[in-house]
């Protein structure tokens, strides 16, 4: 018995020693496979293997990773950003595009209606005057210094200023007008009479003005631009009298306006520019100073047909001149012309 207990007590022995030595041996078996495989297999090496392969959520089969919000949706908003900054770009390029070619077109029409004054009352201003001098001093037998024979070369001022105002819109409706409303000659004819008594002025003014002057024994310089403030002043005093005569029963005249007042001054100082140059007509006196002398000057014996082309020369040129340095300095809408 004692020999069977102690066989049956080391068989008892030998196999709980052997369970728990195969126990042992699992769990090391275990143990060692897991520390195998994370020894074996990197960090990083997890990490994209994790990345390339969904995991498993419930019954949904979604990706291991999200991608942050602060990468994800900001690519949207850069494009509409980009989009709008581009948007405002072109919106302004196009503001300015639009900008630029309303003024060089504003522009443009100042120097269209410059010319077309020019042609139409300037010219003809100062051949009227030249030719109602020939009148008065040779028909008539006026002291070229005597007040006759101012108010004898304002009236020639003034025909000539409403007669070409008039017979040039009336040749411009014959001709190039498609659409007989687009010239009322009735309102060309009562615009024709506002500037023609504003020339009057101007014109009755200049040979008492030059004649002051030159009494004075001023320079031609002088002389010029003093002809040219004078006359020029003559001739806003006349506009802004005849809008406050002529308004009250000619509906086409405007009445005295502040607006109207800045748009009449702007205009006298080119007319008045207009009146200076015709100074250069006069070759007698200080021809050494006279830098216009070669250019429009009016030598005794000239035939009077030929004085009076000159004549006419020296007030566009001079009008021409002027009006092209308003029409670059003032800003768009300030000037007579826009």
């Amino acid at each position: 018995l004692t020999t069977f207990s102690t066989r049956n007590h080391n068989h008892n022995n030998n196999k709980s020693t052997t369970t728990t030595n195969n126990k042992s041996t699992t769990m090391l078996s275990v143990l060692s496979r897991r520390s195998v495989a994370s020894i074996a297999t990197p960090g990083y090496l997890r990490a994209c293997a994790a990345a390339a392969a969904p995991a498993t959520v419930g019954t949904t089969t979604q990706p291991s990773f999200v991608r942050r919000d602060i990468h994800g949706t900001p690519l949207k908003p850069q494009a509409d950003a980009t989009a709008a900054v581009t948007s405002s770009s072109s919106a302004s390029s196009s503001k300015s595009s639009a900008s630029a070619s309303a003024l060089s077109n504003g522009l443009v029409n100042r120097f269209v209606t410059g010319a077309e004054v020019t042609v139409s009352k300037i010219f003809p201003a100062g051949f009227g005057w030249q030719t109602a001098s020939v009148v008065a001093s040779e028909q008539f037998g006026y002291a070229s210094d005597s007040a006759a024979f101012a108010l004898t070369t304002g009236v020639g001022d003034a025909i000539g200023v409403l007669g070409g105002h008039v017979g040039y819109y009336a040749l411009k409706k014959s001709v190039v007008a498609d659409d007989e409303a687009s010239i009322d000659l009735n309102k060309e004819l009562q615009t024709g009479i506002l500037l023609g008594s504003a020339a009057f002025c101007s014109g009755t003014a200049w040979q008492p003005i030059v004649d002051v002057l030159q009494g004075a024994n001023m320079s031609f310089g002088q002389v010029f631009c003093g002809t040219w403030i004078g006359c020029g002043s003559a001739f806003y005093v006349g506009l802004r009298a005849g809008r406050s005569i002529l308004s009250g029963f000619m509906q086409h005249v405007e009445e005295p306006t502040y607006d109207n007042s800045k748009n009449d001054a702007s205009l006298s100082v080119a007319i008045g520019g207009a009146t200076g140059f015709f100074v250069g007509t006069d070759t007698a006196y200080l021809p050494e100073q006279n830098f216009l002398i070669n250019v429009v000057g009016i030598n005794d014996g000239t035939p009077d047909l030929a004085a009076s082309a000159i004549a006419g020369t020296s007030t566009a040129m001079g009008f021409a001149t002027v009006q092209t340095g308003l029409n670059v300095a003032y800003p768009a809408g300030k000037l007579w012309n826009d």
